[in-house]
């Protein structure tokens, strides 16, 4: 189960940027899928839950954002939204492309709550 592993590395990412940027609670979380990587969403969102468990996430709302895959056909140019995993040519019937969306796999951002500053109530502060 490679979504496992995909949400441990989030999870790191994560703590360390809310961290640096003192944030105390991670309320939402935005993620950018592309179809190429073949990770089930809602695996992702299972392991997200588990692996949130005790850390600034733990109850964050996980937005997923799944990429479709985008080809340019090699032979005649043409850029077309691939069907399922079928890369031919909707032009042309070619079958050599390139893509260039679909391969995506990373934090486009995520929402928190950062750490109260401490007030200092002393007669002289």
């Amino acid at each position: 189960m490679h979504e496992t592993a995909v949400v441990a590395g989030l999870m790191r990412i994560l703590t360390e940027r809310a961290a640096a940027a003192e944030i105390e609670r991670i309320v939402s979380v935005r993620l950018k899928i592309g179809r190429l990587r073949g990770l089930d969403s809602r695996q992702i969102r299972g392991a997200f839950e588990l692996f949130a468990e005790g850390t600034p996430a733990e109850g964050a709302r996980l937005d997923i954002d799944e990429v479709a895959i985008e080809a340019v056909c090699l032979t005649c140019g043409t850029v077309y939204t691939v069907p399922g995993w079928r890369f031919e040519c909707p032009s042309c019937g070619g079958n050599d492309a390139d893509t260039r969306t679909g391969r995506e796999l990373h934090v486009e951002s995520f929402e928190g709550t950062r750490r109260a500053a401490a007030v200092d109530e002393s007669p002289e502060g």
